[in-house]
């Protein structure tokens, strides 16, 4: 039974991989896909504070995830500091548990300080098992943490806020996903 996961899990990467559009053709693509991201990101209420005080963040512009039992996620994304890319970055999610379905969304990272951003910088960042994030969508509310941890957050005022120096944010791109699942999200900085 364990070969057969470890097919599943096979299978729930490759279809990630094509699902994300991973083989991004340039460094220039790459920001171009991450721009449009943080611009969409922008729009909402509840991340204004955090693009204006954050010392960086980073953007994931696809992330695709999906399972059945054992389940994955995957994105690409472009680090920031001071508004300008400074770094590509991948993320990585494996669960296992109840998970069945697909869905692709957006997710952006923001750095509280210095020693956050450094930590990140390092691949020393990886949400745990109860990580959660702020799911943006439009006239809804929401939901943020990480470590456990959770605050709530509205479309009219934003009260997210930094756990361990980081919050997250998502945007649903589509898909049906149903999970009850331990999970925790890697981060890792890349080469262009």
């Amino acid at each position: 039974m364990l070969r057969r996961s470890h097919r599943w899990f096979a299978l729930v990467i490759v279809a990630l991989t094509a699902l994300t559009g991973c083989a991004t053709s340039s460094q220039q693509d790459q920001v171009r896909q991450a721009n449009l991201a943080r611009e969409q990101f922008k729009q909402y209420p509840q991340t204004q504070p955090f693009f204006d005080n954050a010392y960086g963040y980073a953007v994931f512009p696809s992330v695709g995830k999906g399972g059945f039992w054992v389940g994955g996620a995957y994105g690409k994304g472009v680090v920031y500091r001071q508004d300008a890319p400074v770094s590509a970055a991948a993320l990585k999610q494996v669960s296992v548990g109840l998970t069945f379905g697909g869905q692709a969304f957006s997710e952006i990272v923001f750095f509280k300080d210095k020693p956050a951003y450094d930590r990140f910088m390092q691949g020393q960042v990886e949400l745990g098992a109860q990580a959660s994030a702020t799911a943006l969508t439009e006239g809804a509310s929401a939901q943020t943490g990480t470590s456990g941890t959770s605050a709530s957050a509205s479309n009219r005022q934003s009260k997210a806020y930094y756990v361990n120096g980081l919050t997250v944010f998502t945007h649903a791109k589509g898909g049906l996903m149903v999970e009850a699942a331990l999970a925790g999200q890697q981060f890792t900085p890349t080469n262009w």
